[in-house]
């Protein structure tokens, strides 16, 4: 149900231009800046606030029934929720779920992060789409005691996501295997105990509902840190590679991970496989160039056409930055592009099995269209094996 606000505002929202939102805080007091950004999912708000791709990020969610379902473990993405915050129409109610462990405002609060409810999420959305993905300030205070000028000059201050290489920031430290697979009813997570391709995933910020799917389509999954070189990946002799999803501007986590994935191309033919950010340093390593959209797809509705089958999947997206299709130089195809804008989707060389796409066929949160590319990927695997 709606929140009261009639009462005084217990948590601020301030654009770099001086709009200023009230509303009221869950989770944990604080402040925070960062970009600001909305998502159109219905469902999957643990999993969005726990996917490091929204590191830097505040998350507006234009579904108003946030919090109902509560949390639990097992739909954590990572350790902890990385973005930043979560702006909400109203505010969360009492879980109902009988998977929830706990309420969403007492998760958030272990962990750090702020939420506020109470907001004019369309205003707030016509905003980010009008005038781009703008910097914010966000401060829950349960007094209702607020700096503004602090707050506008916070949101000023911040520096954007362009030039930032965060994937360093989200990846993990030291290499480590990965072989739960996906949940399924009635027994959960189970483990992968017949793996039959050996795939290095590279951690740009992997979701682990990725690693799972891949360890479900028979992988023995090797995680390494995005630092990884070619040589401490070719040492493994991996059967593929994987580049995941992650946060920030490719071009600036392109400085080390490009090199790394030319060297793999040219000293192997073994398949590769890029989602998101992974897609992005596959495209720049073969040539391409990326650019920073003005608000993003962040959603779990988002329309894509294979090009080459004329077939439409609905898929699930988070991404600020995208692949200049204009830029694919000759031997590599674009393959899929959004019917909302037209923008690239997905890519892959014309006689290697290399390839990506810029949306989550993982999915959680969202439809399961895209799924074939975790099989397309093992089957290329296992051709190469013959």
């Amino acid at each position: 149900m709606p929140i009261n606000v009639s009462g005084k505002p217990t948590a601020c929202l301030a654009l770099a231009d001086g709009t200023v939102f009230y509303g009221q805080g869950f989770g944990a007091p604080g402040r925070t800046v960062a970009e600001l950004c909305f998502n159109t999912a219905m469902t999957g708000y643990q999993e969005i606030m726990t996917d490091p791709s929204y590191a830097g990020q505040a998350v507006t969610f234009t579904f108003p029934h946030i919090g109902n379902t509560g949390t639990t473990d097992e739909d954590d993405e990572a350790a902890d929720p990385v973005a930043a915050a979560m702006i909400v129409k109203w505010s969360p109610t009492e879980p109902s779920n009988w998977r929830a462990t706990e309420t969403l405002s007492a998760w958030l609060a272990k962990r750090g992060r702020i939420g506020m409810g109470g907001i004019d999420t369309r205003r707030l959305t016509r905003a980010i789409r009008q005038q781009g993905a703008p910097h914010v300030a966000i401060e829950h205070n349960p007094e209702g005691n607020f700096d503004l000028e602090a707050l506008v000059a916070a949101a000023r201050d911040f520096k954007g996501l362009v030039g930032l290489d965060l994937a360093r920031e989200v990846s993990c430290v030291q290499s480590y295997r990965w072989d739960e697979m996906r949940w399924a009813w009635p027994d959960g997570f189970k483990t992968q105990e017949n793996p039959r391709h050996k795939v290095v995933a590279i951690d740009y910020g992997a979701k682990r509902n990725i690693l799972r799917s891949l360890a479900s389509t028979g992988c023995e999954v090797t995680v390494l840190p995005a630092t990884a070189t070619a040589e401490e990946i070719l040492a493994l002799n991996p059967d593929g590679l994987f580049l995941s999803n992650g946060p920030g501007d490719p071009a600036a986590t392109g400085e080390y991970a490009v090199p790394a994935i030319k060297s793999v191309l040219e000293q192997s033919q073994i398949p590769v496989f890029g989602i998101c950010l992974g897609h992005q340093m596959l495209a720049r390593a073969l040539g391409a160039q990326t650019v920073k959209m003005s608000h993003g797809h962040h959603g779990a509705n988002h329309p894509v056409k294979d090009r080459e089958t004329g077939k439409v999947e609905i898929t699930s997206m988070n991404h600020g930055f995208t692949v200049d299709s204009q830029s694919l130089p000759e031997g590599v195809i674009e393959t899929h592009v959004s019917l909302f804008d037209g923008s690239n989707c997905g890519i892959r060389m014309t006689d290697r099995p290399v390839f990506s796409v810029q949306y989550h066929p993982e999915a959680s949160p969202g439809p399961q269209d895209s799924y074939y590319l975790f099989e397309r990927f093992a089957e290329a695997m296992e051709a190469r094996r013959g």
